[in-house]
């Protein structure tokens, strides 16, 4: 399970998927799907 440690207020642009590296900055990379949200029917 994850555990938040610090909130650093990076502003998420969708389609990205944002993590920490191993050298402990936060990266992103592009999402297959593309962060689109389903629409409900």
């Amino acid at each position: 399970m994850a555990e938040k440690v610090k909130k650093v207020g990076v502003k998420k642009e969708e389609g990205y998927l944002y993590f920490v590296d191993k050298q402990g900055d936060i990266s992103r990379a592009k999402m297959i799907r593309g962060g689109k949200r389903k629409k409900k029917r």
